[in-house]
């Protein structure tokens, strides 16, 4: 495992003791795949903001700080469904490159 696959984890499970406060139970992992899916959103409308065909956000959130965090969401998931998170993407990287070839 990475040192980023690691603080990933490890923030992941905080989160998890803050979800037991609030919630009375940790996440499951669709609700992280949907947390992943409203970032991924607001990844959308900052770009679109950036390109100008958006209007000017009011976001707290930078563009690069939205990317991170859907990377870390990525990171959780595969941790949860068991993904070897580096394999897979070696993976479909070289499915991609022999595609394009």
């Amino acid at each position: 495992m990475t040192e980023l696959e690691t603080r990933s984890k490890q923030i992941r499970t905080a989160y998890h003791q803050l979800e037991m406060q609030q919630d009375g139970r940790p996440w499951t992992t669709e609700q992280d795949a949907l947390a992943f899916m409203s970032d991924a959103g607001i990844v959308s409308r900052l770009i679109m903001d950036q390109v100008g065909s958006w209007p000017q956000s009011q976001s707290e959130f930078t563009l690069d700080y939205k990317i991170a965090e859907s990377i870390w969401w990525l990171l959780s998931i595969a941790d949860s469904t068991n993904i070897d998170i580096e394999k897979a993407l070696e993976n479909f990287l070289v499915s991609r490159e022999k595609h394009l070839n």
